[in-house]
């Protein structure tokens, strides 16, 4: 499997004891694939699986899958603290038939390159799960070099490179260097919404998209426009969703995300505590924008 174009990542509805709502998940999934995306990432960060336990991630999985029915490959966050446990995880995501596991280095202890590079290698041989290294420091806390990367790259089963967003100035240089030690039949995408059209004009391979876990046709629009060489017709699709980029640069893109899938009347669920949903003048602010934008 080589994930390439968009990638959405959508929210996980669920009750404040963690109870994942199934029927508003598939209809997010169902939403996702009638747009036809080109993958779907379940349980990301977005998706709050760090705050899931294992049998819920697995129901949420088996949901998805079952909604997705083949159209559409679905990638599962298959992240835990402890190594036995993202093994059991990615075991299970294999068992389900998932097409991929994304990997992230969470950690409590900070950990070392070599730490790092076991836990892959021990959950890739254990699991023979596909999987994504995910880079996501802002979050784990723990930053991958170009050097653990090439390492990890190169071990069986790593399939694709999640990298965080990057400024304009240093995008085509950051890919370059993952270019100079990654395998070539390893894929390298990119999260950060408001950063990534300019690393897919730079020839990155996929876009790991918040936005379009909701909103899947203006990230198509992009990616589409990228593919077919319009980078000027990509580069103005960005540049109007910037009052969106801005909302998720002030309040996290999963609190926004959470606050548009209850004004759009998709699910009325809230993020898993101890996030706390946003207060009503950032709601009225996330709901002039998606109204200006035209967004549903």
């Amino acid at each position: 499997m080589r994930f390439t174009g968009l990638s959405a990542f959508p929210i996980t509805p669920a009750e404040p004891d963690g109870r994942v709502d199934l029927p508003a998940l598939r209809r997010l999934v169902a939403r996702l694939c009638e747009a036809g995306v080109d993958s779907v990432g379940l349980l990301g960060s977005t998706g709050s699986y760090p705050y899931l336990t294992r049998e819920e991630r697995r129901r949420a999985l088996d949901a998805a899958l079952d909604e997705a029915g083949g159209r559409v490959p679905v990638m599962v966050g298959v992240g835990a603290l402890r190594t036995d446990e993202a093994v059991r995880l990615a075991q299970d995501a294999r068992a389900a038939g998932a097409a991929a596991g994304l990997l992230a280095a969470v950690s409590y202890t900070p950990l070392t390159d070599d730490e790092v590079f076991e836990h892959f290698s021990a959950v890739a041989r254990e699991s023979g799960l596909s999987l994504c290294l995910y880079d996501n420091p802002s979050t784990t806390h723990f930053r991958f070099g170009p050097e653990l990367i090439g390492r990890v790259s190169r071990l069986p089963g790593i399939v694709a490179v999640k990298s965080p967003g990057q400024e304009p100035q240093a995008v085509a240089g950051h890919l370059a260097g993952l270019r100079a030690v990654v395998p070539h039949d390893v894929s390298l995408g990119y999260s950060g919404d408001w950063t990534t059209t300019e690393t897919l004009i730079a020839g990155a391979d996929a876009w790991y998209s918040v936005v379009a876990g909701l909103f899947p046709q203006v990230a198509l629009d992009i990616v589409r426009a990228v593919q077919r060489g319009d980078a000027a017709e990509a580069r103005r699709l960005d540049a109007r969703l910037a009052p969106l980029w801005a909302l998720f640069r002030e309040y996290s893109s999963l609190r926004v995300m959470f606050v548009c899938a209850d004004l759009l009347d998709l699910c009325h669920a809230a993020p898993p505590r101890p996030i706390l949903p946003l207060g009503e003048e950032a709601r009225q602010r996330v709901a002039e924008v998606i109204r200006a934008l035209d967004l549903r």
